[in-house]
């Protein structure tokens, strides 16, 4: 489980916290129910529980969610609803359905966290109004962090670029010999970069395009912004390689094991991640 990251929208003056865990963002309902009763904001939330109509939405939610939902526990909760005596708290819901779209907990992001879907309808409990500026800010942030995002992505293709022209330069001071012709050198330079494009796509660049013949670009266009990443570090790897002196085999086989390494790395890194979400 990774490392849960807060952040906070300000919403008609109250203060909202969102917790980021495993590119999923909980909302604090704990936040939203002050405005409604600052002080006695678990109250809200217990009144909101009480609800059929609530009951019936969070075990809908969880159904579709939640494999390890557990419905008998669920259908011993809905038929309790609507008594007087019926009580049911956040921990007591979490515990008795397994259920995953409410978190409930001390410490540093203490209080009772819902999922988004669930955190806008109780906030349409609390206030329509407040509702409706809540998902406008939470959008704003959002808008905000794939802005970022994007920037990063445009960095690492800026990045991809100028460290191709360090390679280049590194083939031409170590491998081309004098006097050679433009179409030579190319020919070296081409041979240069699907070996790059085999340790790290798996195939030439020829072989992508007979594979995929309705393409624009290349490989490297198509390529992810993971690949991309990986291909800046091997870039730079293989200029070093080839300053040594290791021969083509050699650093064709040096390069794939890096890149299997990095890949894997990058591919397990959530931050990553929220850019296919």
């Amino acid at each position: 489980m990774s490392k849960a990251k807060q952040t906070r929208i300000e919403v008609q003056g109250t203060s909202i916290a969102i917790v980021n865990r495993d590119n999923h963002d909980f909302i604090s309902l704990t936040a939203v129910a002050k405005r409604k009763n600052p002080e006695h904001s678990d109250d809200v939330i217990r009144n909101w529980l009480r609800s059929r109509s609530t009951v019936e939405f969070l075990g809908v939610w969880e159904r579709l969610n939640n494999p390890g939902f557990n419905p008998v526990e669920f259908d011993g909760i809905r038929i309790q609803t609507g008594l007087n005596s019926f009580v049911l708290t956040p921990k007591q819901w979490i515990e008795k359905t397994g259920a995953i779209g409410l978190r409930s907990s001390a410490g540093r992001y203490g209080g009772t966290y819902a999922h988004k879907d669930i955190a806008f309808e109780f906030a349409s409990w609390v206030s329509v109004e407040f509702k409706l500026f809540l998902i406008k800010e939470f959008q704003r942030l959002k808008d905000a962090e794939n802005d970022r995002l994007q920037l990063d992505w445009t960095l690492q293709r800026t990045l991809a670029k100028i460290n191709y022209r360090i390679h280049t330069d590194a083939i031409k001071e170590t491998l081309i010999p004098p006097t050679v012709t433009p179409a030579q050198a190319n020919l070296v330079y081409a041979s240069e970069a699907d070996l790059l494009n085999v340790a790290l796509f798996g195939r030439t660049a020829k072989q992508w395009r007979d594979a995929h013949p309705e393409a624009k670009g290349n490989v490297r266009d198509d390529a992810t912004l993971e690949q991309l990443v990986v291909l800046t570090n091997l870039e730079s790897l293989n200029s070093v390689l080839v300053r040594q002196g290791l021969p083509a085999p050699e650093r064709l086989m040096r390069l794939n094991e890096i890149a299997i390494t990095q890949m894997r790395t990058l591919l397990a890194e959530p931050n990553l991640k929220r850019l296919k979400a």
